[in-house]
């Protein structure tokens, strides 16, 4: 599993739109093949800041199957305008984890 991460600066006065966009973004970006699911995280300390976290089955399934595909396109034209700056996207992978403490 990789994890997707992307913080997103949005454009003052903008965020119920973007969020009522992201929502409606969401149909695209799931419909690709070894996409797990996503999250939209909003910053306590800074209003227009989110992050988003995507999970996919593996880096190839993002960058190239999302990245790559029609609907991409129907997502940068839903969402890309709201940026500013524009996202620095990077990948993760577990090295470790904690287990649930023990009841």
């Amino acid at each position: 599993m990789i994890l997707e991460v992307a913080a997103l600066y949005i454009k003052e006065g903008r965020n119920d739109q973007f969020e009522s966009d992201f929502i409606e973004a969401g149909q695209y970006i799931s419909s690709i093949t070894g996409y797990i699911r996503h999250s939209l995280q909003k910053c306590i300390e800074q209003d227009n800041k989110y992050l988003l976290l995507v999970e996919w089955e593996n880096l190839e399934d993002h960058t190239i199957g999302f990245r790559q595909s029609e609907v991409y396109n129907n997502w940068k034209e839903a969402l890309h305008h709201y940026y500013d700056p524009f996202p620095i996207v990077e990948h993760f992978h577990v090295v470790v984890t904690n287990p649930l403490p023990a009841h």
